[in-house]
């Protein structure tokens, strides 16, 4: 077969002329479109997760019942935890990684092409089942994103679906982390060894190895929820000699990971766009793949941390802490190598380095409020207070979310063919950065100050900051229609991009004496 048909016989059509309009979304095996798809849908349920969080604002705006009912809230709550953590973030990481991986190792397309395919369409199905959840007798599920038992046992059918919508995404996650590690560790081209690897490659295989360890963690827990629901089992019921804490053990056995896996990809990201616009090679590079193995290690050692109120004795109190600690060391390491390279570099700053630099800022305060978090006694006093939201809006929004924004604005010309409107995209930073704050910074207050989360009503106190809050987050979700104008835009048009559009159009080329990394993505890896 000739040359030119080489991705026909991959694909294993032969001749045969490929599928057009739906079908070849439907039965594609390209990574290319399964990227694509991966992330259309990741914003999708972005803006779905996006909506219930500006109802639960909505309602806290001012003391007092407004719009809905405490029951309901409570399921605004579990379903915006629910959709944002496992239907937007994770599938938006996993799309990158599909479009990307191949592109920077050198092969011609992800190792197991059908499988692929099957962990995206598994995606959709899975959304529906949360989606219909509101809408079955008793509503959705109700006990948080974490869903803990008793309220998890007793709720109603809601609770079902989400309990197999969970499945779903799981099997999805394991069969694409596969894909990710096959691919990573047999496809590379000649001369790309591990260790020349770019670090969005790195970081990903590490990833995937984490998801493929923790995921069937959360089946079984959920598993075993959905049998004391229906099938007499006691695991968490203390009146049947089962435990409600074994719950929140093997469930943040799974969930500790699992805010790893939501950033180590971020990292990634990050690690690729800093040397391209400080124009510099990466600091550090192995001392970043170390310590991106050392949080993936650490992240399984950490899970009581969650558990502090729980009454665990005081030596197994003092282990965690002191083991969650040890995590800011690695994720130091990461920060110190970031403004390393961009120490005495040519910089310019263009959106992607924009959000990557307000990354690198408000996840560190992120990961401060972490490390106050990790000292047992003062946990103790912020356990569930809008302190720990704040916390972790910091690192997931702040972190995964800015990370998402600066690879997107960073491959748009490289996915395309066109570049973006470099005036909204600094916009939409600016924008997103000065509302995300302003939403979530006063929530350390209200925190400190004693607010408990997942309430729908509050005392006078609070009313300033939470009506704060509330005019901050509806400034940042509709800034996100923005980004959606900015990217539609460029995918129908736009300034042609050039073969190297991050150097190209500053008229720089790199300024120092040392080469440029092999993993720029215009280059092919130089078998050497």
């Amino acid at each position: 077969m000739q040359a030119t048909h080489s991705h026909l016989a991959v694909h294993d059509h032969g001749a045969h002329a490929q599928p057009t309009g739906l079908m070849r979304w439907i039965t594609t095996t390209n990574h290319k479109d399964i990227g694509t798809m991966y992330l259309w849908f990741s914003f999708t349920m972005f803006l779905v997760g996006g909506i219930l969080a500006l109802l639960l604002r909505s309602e806290l705006f001012q003391p007092g019942l407004q719009l809905v009912e405490p029951e309901v809230f409570n399921q605004l709550t579990t379903m915006h935890g629910v959709i944002m953590v496992f239907g937007a973030i994770m599938p938006a990481f996993v799309g990158f990684a599909n479009w990307m991986i191949p592109l920077q190792i050198g092969a011609a397309d992800m190792a197991f092409a059908r499988m692929n395919n099957w962990s995206f369409w598994l995606l959709p199905p899975a959304a529906l089942l949360l989606v219909i959840s509101f809408f079955v007798p008793g509503g959705a599920a109700a006990g948080g994103w974490t869903l803990y038992p008793p309220l998890s046992v007793q709720m109603g059918p809601g609770m079902d679906l989400a309990i197999f919508a969970l499945h779903i995404l799981g099997a999805s996650s394991i069969m694409g982390s596969i894909n990710i590690v096959t691919t990573i560790l047999n496809m590379r081209a000649p001369g790309m060894t591990l260790m020349k690897m770019p670090l969005f490659c790195w970081t990903w295989l590490i990833t995937a190895y984490l998801l493929i360890a923790v995921m069937p963690v959360l089946a079984g827990a959920i598993t075993m929820i959905l049998t004391d629901r229906h099938f007499d089992t006691h695991f968490f019921n203390a009146a049947g000699g089962g435990d409600p804490v074994l719950f929140q053990h093997v469930f943040w056995f799974f969930g500790h990971p699992e805010v790893y896996i939501m950033i180590l990809p971020a990292f990634g990201i990050v690690s690729e766009i800093i040397p391209a616009f400080a124009r510099k090679p990466l600091f550090g590079y192995t001392s970043m793949v170390y310590a991106t193995s050392s949080i993936a290690i650490l992240s399984f050692i950490v899970w009581a941390h969650h558990m502090f109120t729980v009454g665990m004795p005081a030596t197994a109190q003092l282990f965690f802490m002191y083991a969650t600690m040890l995590i800011a060391v690695p994720t130091g390491v990461k920060v110190f190598n970031w403004v390393a390279t961009m120490w005495k570099g040519s910089m310019t700053f263009e959106t992607p380095m924009l959000f990557a630099c307000g990354f690198i800022f408000v996840f560190t305060m992120g990961g401060f409020t972490g490390l106050i978090l990790a000292i047992t006694p003062i946990d103790i006093q912020l356990h569930d207070t809008y302190f720990v939201v704040a916390h972790f809006h910091y690192v997931l929004v702040a972190g995964s979310l800015f990370a998402l924004f600066a690879g997107v604005y960073y491959w748009l010309p490289k996915w395309t063919g066109h570049m973006y409107n470099e005036t909204l995209g600094k916009a939409h930073f600016w924008l997103s950065v000065i509302f995300f704050n302003i939403t979530f910074f006063v929530q350390h207050f209200l925190g400190l100050a004693g607010m408990p989360r997942r309430v729908p009503d509050y005392a006078l106190q609070f009313a300033d900051f939470n009506m704060i809050s509330t005019i901050g987050a509806f400034g940042f979700g509709f800034t996100q229609l923005l980004f959606l104008y900015i990217v539609v835009s460029c995918i129908r048009g736009g300034e042609k991009a050039g073969d190297k559009p991050w150097e190209g159009a500053q008229g720089l080329e790199w300024t120092v004496p040392s080469p440029a990394p092999y993993h720029t993505f215009e280059v092919p890896p130089v078998v050497r």
